[in-house]
C-alpha cells in the first residue's frame, strides 16, 4: 500500500485513512518531505500501481487535492473520527470499523 511505503521512506507519518469507492482520505504528519512532494508521490505511484493492475494507461486522479492543518490533539481526534465516518456516512457499512479499506492509529468509538 501506498500509504505504508510513504510511511517506511520517512515522507510521512500516518495516522489514519480510508479508500472510499471514489476518493480517499489520509491524514499523516509530514516528516521529511513537503506536502506537494508526499501528494506528487502519492497518486503517481498509485496510478502506476492501478494501471498496471487493470492492465491500461492513463489518468487515476483528478488534478489538485484538498489539505487541512490540524493544531491540536483535539482537532486530530475529530478528524480522525471524520475519516473513519465516511464509509458510515456513505451507506457501506452501519459502524465505525467495520469498514476493511480503513485504518486509524486510536481505537475510535462510535
Amino acid at each position: 500500500m501506498q500509504f505504508r511505503r510513504s510511511d517506511q521512506s520517512r515522507c510521512t507519518r500516518t495516522l489514519a485513512w480510508v479508500v472510499m469507492p471514489d476518493h480517499i482520505h489520509w491524514m499523516f504528519e509530514l516528516q521529511q518531505q513537503t506536502l506537494a512532494h508526499v501528494a506528487r508521490r502519492l497518486k503517481s505511484s498509485s496510478a502506476l500501481a492501478l494501471n498496471r493492475l487493470l492492465g491500461r494507461q492513463g489518468k487515476v486522479w483528478q488534478p489538485g487535492y484538498h489539505d487541512h492543518c490540524l493544531r491540536n490533539d483535539a482537532a486530530l481526534i475529530r478528524h480522525a473520527r471524520y475519516i473513519m465516518g465516511n464509509p458510515v456516512r456513505a451507506g457501506l457499512v452501519e459502524r465505525i470499523g467495520e469498514y476493511p479499506y480503513a485504518w486509524c492509529r486510536w481505537p475510535l468509538e462510535p
